[in-house]
């Protein structure tokens, strides 16, 4: 008996709700355990802990994402390999990184769109007025204090290319309370309190916090902490309401 039109209609709602679902954690894994992913790049992961960072982002295929300093392109893959080939990744800097040039080699990153742009006017016209359902910066929103970028103006140009109910997802080095962005240039930390005072001035709400690269144990009062022992770092997620 063929479908009603009413029903085909909610078929096609149900398969394109099932597509843009996000990932299982199950999933990520073998987007991380890819064979074809590069030597250092699994020498970063034991740092970095790639499985546990998708699934806290919750990246979903078919997604249109941004990866503000993207540097090498580590973030970048992470995010095209998840997207799919029917998704897209912008990956912005001021001046593109030849190792990033090499990462694109990989058929991999076909889905990967480089973006050479100031950081606080980090996205392109063809992602701008809510095109984005992703953005993430990671690691280097305290070098943006000492390179004397305008981040409120980032944070709105990111508020305002985010669809409704996107995600901002920061990660960074945790500084001590009381300073701010004060140790970008020496200790390369920023206070997790400042940091989220800024990104909400943008209009942005805070949903959730990580703490799989949280360490209580670092005094936060060197670059490198003393005994040597992994940095205190925070992940958050903020979303466009």
């Amino acid at each position: 008996m063929p479908l009603s039109r009413l029903a085909v209609s909610l078929l096609v709602l149900v398969l394109a709700g099932c597509a843009s679902a996000p990932l299982p954690r199950e999933r990520i894994a073998e987007i991380v355990a890819a064979p074809d992913r590069s030597a250092a790049d699994r020498s970063n992961d034991l740092r970095r802990k790639p499985v546990e960072l998708l699934s806290f982002i919750g990246p979903r295929p078919g997604m249109t994402a941004l990866d503000i300093s993207a540097g090498g392109g580590y973030t970048t893959e992470l995010l095209a390999r998840a997207a799919g080939p029917a998704g897209r990744v912008y990956a912005q800097s001021p001046k593109p990184s030849p190792r990033l040039a090499e990462r694109l080699k990989s058929p991999a990153l076909a889905n990967v769109v480089v973006v050479a742009r100031p950081f606080d006017d980090p996205v392109p016209p063809q992602a701008a007025d809510q095109a984005l359902d992703l953005v993430t910066l990671m690691f280097n929103y305290h070098d943006l204090g000492h390179m004397g970028v305008d981040r409120a103006r980032m944070n709105r140009a990111v508020y305002q290319a985010l669809k409704p109910g996107g995600a901002y997802v920061i990660a960074d080095h945790s500084g001590r309370p009381g300073t701010g962005i004060s140790e970008s240039n020496t200790l390369h930390r920023i206070e997790e309190a400042f940091l989220r005072r800024e990104v909400e001035a943008a209009g942005f709400r805070l949903a959730a916090e990580g703490g799989f690269l949280r360490n209580p144990a670092d005094p936060r009062d060197r670059e490198t902490p003393q005994p040597p022992q992994p940095k205190d770092e925070f992940v958050l997620r903020f979303v466009k309401p």
